[in-house]
């Protein structure tokens, strides 16, 4: 049997894969899929967690590689563009397996309906997939639709929206789940308004799960949420006309607006606010209002005094990568590169292979089922905090709030925490109340 041809399961239990040339010698290496949007709606997302990958994968390199027994393997990462559609996800995490041969399979931060074909693809081959994915109450939603459970899954949570930590979990305390965060503004201002909300979410896995959440505790906060008796606001994802919902909000009052969406689906729905004349005091856009290009494509001022939740950036401390990198140096090598503001996909991205080298080293192989084994027992200080998998794969993360301001830089928004309930994570500037008007 010529070892070129065989299986991919076959070279793991080999404990290596080999990259054949015309020289005699036989690089020996790990081979990592990686499955990102580089286009479509969540490109942004997805080049912020290749980056941080590839940051990862260049300072395990620098140390050797990866230790296995007495030896230490450098890791190469063969990456492809899912375009943001969940079908191509699939199909490309079965050729990564079947014609690159990969060992293992990491992604950072995306939604979670980007993830269930690539967990499928895990599970029929037994491969570990280490992805970044949140909220954790739709991704178990899907999770549990699948006759394996995707077995092979384990999910670095962003966050949770309302469901806390079991007691004795070290996250059992505020500053991990959404309503954590985003209720802490309206703790803060929530009387300064008529607690009238408008909800924007899409019509998926993750916005469902957000509307069917987000609506019952804000009315036992004692807010109304406009049209929630026929789902005013969970709309498809493709809509661009949402005049009737805007309308709807206009003649309600809304002082509230709270949304989950891509960012062109939000920012369509600020500009529509506007030009009907819907000024909330308070605004919270998850998800697509994370990063600088993002939201600066909305136009105008549409993103001053926005704010989202945020699961990563570098002012986190004692949060440590590989080496001496920080979450600091991290953003810097990406600002000093790139010449762009920093991405919140960064972070999650790096730590994914924290964690795959972390559970290959502990079992001692690169064994897929002896890794996926060792993964069941990770508890690991990462770049992005400490990962410990729950009985579902699921290690949720820590979640501040914050808010994007205008500047004079060349940047004009810059997204500041505002709230946060960890000593690792500062806050960095008081909150803006009411929302200032944008002008276009």
């Amino acid at each position: 049997m010529k070892l070129h041809k065989a299986a991919p399961w076959v070279l793991a239990a080999l404990g290596l894969t080999l990259s054949l040339g015309c020289d005699k010698k036989q690089a020996r290496e790990i081979k990592v899929g990686v499955i990102q949007s580089q286009t479509g709606f969540f490109a942004s997302m997805g080049e912020g967690a290749l980056y941080g990958i590839q940051a990862a994968v260049e300072d395990i390199n620098k140390q050797g590689g990866v230790k296995v027994g007495n030896e230490r393997f450098p890791i190469r990462i063969i990456s492809v563009n899912d375009e943001t559609d969940p079908n191509k996800a699939g199909a490309l995490a079965e050729s990564l397996v079947l014609q690159d041969h990969v060992q293992f399979i990491v992604s950072g931060d995306e939604p979670p309906p980007m993830h269930p074909a690539v967990s499928k693809v895990a599970d029929t081959y037994k491969i570990p997939y280490v992805t970044g994915v949140g909220p954790e109450e739709p991704w178990l939603g899907m999770r549990n639709e699948s006759p394996t459970k995707w077995k092979f899954t384990w999910a670095m949570g962003s966050f949770n929206i309302i469901s806390p930590a079991p007691a004795g979990d070290f996250r059992a305390k505020p500053g991990y789940t959404v309503m954590d965060a985003w209720l802490s503004q309206l703790d803060q201002f929530g009387d300064k308004t008529n607690k009238k909300v408008g909800l924007i979410v899409t019509d998926d896995p993750d916005g469902r799960g957000w509307y069917t959440l987000m609506v019952p505790i804000l009315k036992k906060k004692g807010y109304t949420v406009v049209g929630a008796d026929r789902n005013l606001g969970l709309l498809p994802f493709e809509t661009n006309d949402f005049s009737s919902v805007v309308k709807a909000w206009k003649d309600a009052g809304i002082d509230i607006l709270w949304g989950n969406g891509p960012a062109p689906f939000l920012g369509t729905v600020r500009k529509q606010c506007q030009s009907l004349g819907v000024n909330p005091k308070i605004m919270s856009l998850g998800r697509g209002a994370l990063n600088y290009d993002d939201v600066n494509a909305w136009g105008g001022d549409l993103p001053w005094g926005v704010c989202i939740e945020i699961w990563w950036d570098g002012t986190m401390v004692n949060c440590p990568g590989f080496g001496n990198t920080t979450p600091k140096s991290l953003a810097d090598k990406w600002v000093k590169e790139t010449k762009r503001p920093v991405l919140c996909t960064l972070g999650p991205g790096y730590a994914g292979i924290q964690v795959l080298v972390d559970a290959i080293q502990r079992a001692d192989s690169v064994d897929p089922e002896k890794v996926n084994a060792a993964l069941a027992a990770t508890d690991l200080m990462t770049i992005r905090g400490r990962v410990k998998f729950n009985e579902n794969q699921f290690s949720r993360g820590p979640i501040v709030f914050g808010q994007w301001f205008k500047t004079d830089k060349p940047e004009k928004w810059e997204l500041k925490v505002i709230h946060s309930e960890h000593d690792f994570w500062p806050v960095a500037a008081q909150a803006i109340f009411p929302v200032p008007t944008s002008q276009q």
